[in-house]
């Protein structure tokens, strides 16, 4: 999952994008390890991304050439975060990779281990590095470290934060406002619950999310659970709270509550039943704001809330993160670092995330997300982002296990096909078998 989610509408639009950008990158290098384009002074760089993320990054890029001159900057997009993914393993394993890239929050601790990534600490340390790791939150970069060396470093992140349409909320008769509940420390699962009650009985819908590790997850944390313990086990399937909380999602799944948006046909997808004021959550990244805008919707008839919690008071949840690396191989590590250190600043975070796509990861530029104008309670956010956690480190070090967590376990829960307890017991035995065997 990224923090930008590509959804099957603006998928087709990325696919035309991105063969207009690769035709524009193709009279340079396939690949900076390739060294086709010119040693010193030259980078390539790839990445995934929905339309208007590669709108803004290709504004990056201009910044960067008129920054720096004598580089030669490539950029290589791909369709989709999938494709990306297994181009980018293909081309690492055979020395053919960017110099500099995304790597997914679910892939890049399993990709470490090869030494296909260059260490980061000498640069960040180095004199004059515009950027350092304590620039950075530990508790989103850590999955990114083995034995005490740094590998990546997040390019921004995206908590899942509830969306929310007044419109619905006041068609259910629900008179009481999220965000207000949550100031006051009111925000608590029996009063969501009961507003899905409400929702229902309108005819309406409570809930939308997308199935990957973070809802599961953060449902499970927001509730009191555990998911891993301390040493990286799987203890959801042991913890009772765990296994309540789950067994309580599913049933209002069940119920058509609340709705897989990965499942929903064109026509009826989340985003259309949230603009026609039919669904009244929407779990989902900071992205929403250009989801709304560019709608021309009444912007202030929507706004945004954390998790909710039995006692009412924030909890840690997920947090969608995509990482920035450089080759092992890069042709030029020094400019490679050059481009890294840029992207990842203040300012050149200022430049990508302008148009509302997704949360800082740095500090010092929070103010894109609070003087934004919208939505009013922007600062959540923000305190999710500081409260929140990446994927966990035994699930992002096997490639594609999250993936099969949800698909395989957490699905046919929520369809009614497994119960709680049966799911998170072959969540574990997965786990078990691909991580901890």
């Amino acid at each position: 999952m990224n923090t930008i989610l590509l959804t099957r509408r603006n998928l087709m639009r990325l696919s035309a994008l991105t063969a207009a950008l690769g035709a524009t990158a193709a009279t340079t290098s396939c690949s900076g390890s390739s060294n086709s384009s010119g040693g010193k002074g030259s980078v390539t760089w790839s990445t995934w991304g929905s339309p208007e993320e590669l709108t803004l990054l290709e504004e990056f890029n201009d910044h960067f050439r008129s920054k720096h001159p004598k580089i030669t900057l490539t950029f290589q997009p791909v369709a989709s975060y999938e494709e990306y993914h297994t181009k980018l393993l293909a081309q690492l394993s055979s020395g053919t990779a960017p110099d500099v890239f995304y790597i997914g929050d679910d892939r890049v601790a399993s990709v470490i281990p090869n030494k296909v990534l260059q260490p980061l600490d000498a640069q960040l340390t180095a004199a004059g590095s515009p950027i350092t790791k304590e620039n950075f939150s530990a508790e989103v970069y850590g999955i990114a470290e083995l034995d005490g060396a740094l590998y990546a470093l997040p390019n921004d992140v995206n908590p899942d934060a509830w969306w929310y349409n007044k419109n619905v909320l006041k068609a259910a008769g629900v008179t009481e406002d999220p965000a207000e509940l949550a100031a006051s420390g009111k925000w608590t699962t029996e009063a969501f619950l009961a507003m899905s009650s409400a929702i229902k009985a309108a005819g309406l819908s409570t809930l939308a999310f997308w199935n990957y590790w973070a809802t599961h997850a953060s449902w499970m944390t927001s509730q009191g659970g555990a998911v891993y313990d301390d040493q990286g086990h799987y203890v959801a399937n042991t913890d009772a709270l765990s296994v309540a909380a789950m067994e309580q999602f599913a049933a209002r799944c069940q119920a058509g509550e609340f709705l897989i948006a990965d499942d929903l046909p064109e026509g009826g997808d989340a985003d259309t039943l949230f603009l026609t004021d039919k669904l009244a959550f929407f779990a989902q990244g900071r992205y929403t704001t250009n989801t709304l805008t560019s709608a021309g919707v009444d912007l202030s008839g929507y706004d945004v809330v954390c998790w909710p919690t039995p006692q009412g008071t924030p909890a840690p949840t997920g947090l969608a993160a995509s990482f920035l690396a450089i080759n092992a191989k890069a042709a030029d590590v020094e400019a490679a670092y050059t481009f890294f250190s840029d992207f990842l600043s203040a300012e050149g975070q200022r430049i990508r995330l302008a148009s509302g796509t997704a949360v800082p990861s740095i500090a010092g530029a929070d103010d894109l997300v609070t003087d934004a104008g919208f939505p009013a309670h922007a600062q959540t956010l923000l305190d999710m982002r500081d409260e929140g956690y990446t994927n966990y480190r035994t699930e992002a070090a096997v490639a594609g296990l999250s993936g099969k967590i949800s698909t395989d376990c957490m699905l046919p829960l929520y369809q009614g096909k497994l119960t709680a307890q049966a799911a998170l017991d072959n969540a574990a035995a997965l786990v078990a078998k691909e991580a901890q065997a």
